[in-house]
């Protein structure tokens, strides 16, 4: 085990937090907006004025540093994936600068860099930043592919919840939850599995209005539950379907279904995976998780509950957080689908 108080390489280490140099610009260097028309530093992405998107100029390539702000849960983004076995190994110097530029804690980029798979490392707001900063990467020896959210379709098709299957000798029948309408596929159509697990946890804080500046908190409550999930893909189906453990019919295992729902679940994949020959089965999300939230974090809403007596004349605030992990596990499942289909070289 390593020792704790071992002085970590300088590399690794966070470091000091730089001052930020401003510096003039001479007027050939100045970019113009096209829409406001007024002057803007080449370092900027968006106009300073307007905020409408600058165009890209040599000086601007040069000393252009990317916004990479934090973009809102259902905002459409640009995706930076490392490709991570097109490249030799980076240098510690590369690593470092390539934590500069992302705004990355070394563990963080270590997290993504290390797993030897695709993951994104940054998610842009734009394909003109997410450009610029595939191009930075790629002149410090990191090759990346920006995938768009539109092509992962996240919005477009969301995943086709089942209720139960029938397993028949030539094809799989599908069984939508809240519908009798079914889909016949052929086991050989079936080319994606993809397993996981889905996390939600509620925090509920109620507090007491104090005289002072804080309330007293009255009472905390955390609620918590996960399930085992599979995504099914198939030549000539639309998004996926999937299947969500704890509301699915087991029906179909026949005689091997079991009283215990992990245990169905388990079977299932198995039977699955037997006759769908011809399909990849992707069970990494588990060990990915931690690296897949560097760019994709869980979401996290907090909200007021309203007021609660407490006795007559006097009332508690209540405060609900919720976070869960089943967008981030629906990207990685879209992304997956995505190489798989268009650049199926990178999950060799």
């Amino acid at each position: 085990m390593a020792n704790e108080n071992e002085e970590k390489p300088a590399w690794l280490s966070d470091g000091p937090t730089l001052a930020s140099e401003t510096r003039a610009f001479s007027p050939d260097e100045l970019v113009r907006c096209e829409e406001c028309l007024r002057a803007n530093p080449p370092t900027r992405s968006g106009c300073l004025y307007c905020a409408a998107p600058l165009p890209l100029t040599e000086a601007g390539t040069r000393l252009r540093e990317p916004a990479l702000r934090r973009l809102e849960d259902r905002e459409r983004g640009f995706n930076l994936i490392l490709l991570p076995h097109r490249r030799a190994r980076l240098s510690e110097g590369s690593l470092v600068k390539m934590a500069e530029l992302l705004r990355l804690r070394m563990e963080e980029l270590l997290r993504v860099t290390e797993a030897g798979e695709p993951l994104p490392l940054a998610r842009s707001a734009t394909r003109e930043e997410a450009s610029l900063v595939e191009g930075r990467l790629r002149a410090l020896g990191a090759e990346t592919l920006t995938v768009d959210d539109k092509d992962l379709s996240l919005t477009d098709s969301a995943p086709k919840r089942l209720r139960t299957l029938e397993l028949k000798s030539d094809e799989l029948v599908a069984y939508p939850l809240g519908g009798d309408e079914s889909s016949g596929i052929a086991w050989s159509d079936i080319t994606l599995l993809v397993a996981g697990r889905l996390f939600a946890r509620r925090v509920e804080v109620e507090e007491r209005v104090g005289r002072g500046s804080e309330n007293e908190i009255v009472e905390a409550r955390e609620l918590s539950a996960d399930e085992a999930v599979l995504d099914i893909y198939a030549a000539g189906f639309e998004g996926n379907a999937r299947i969500h453990a704890h509301s699915f019919d087991f029906s179909c295992l026949g005689e091997g279904k079991n009283l215990i729902a992990a245990q169905n679940f388990s079977t299932l994949v198995e039977l699955l995976r037997e006759r769908g020959v011809a399909a990849l089965y992707d069970d990494s999300y588990q060990r990915l998780r931690r690296a897949l939230s560097v760019a994709w974090p869980l979401e996290e809403h907090t909200g007021a509950a309203g007021l609660r007596r407490s006795r007559p004349g006097r009332f508690n605030t209540e405060t609900v957080t919720t976070s869960d992990n089943e967008r981030q596990f629906a990207r990685y499942s879209r992304l997956r689908h995505y190489l798989m289909t268009r650049h199926p070289d990178l999950l060799a």
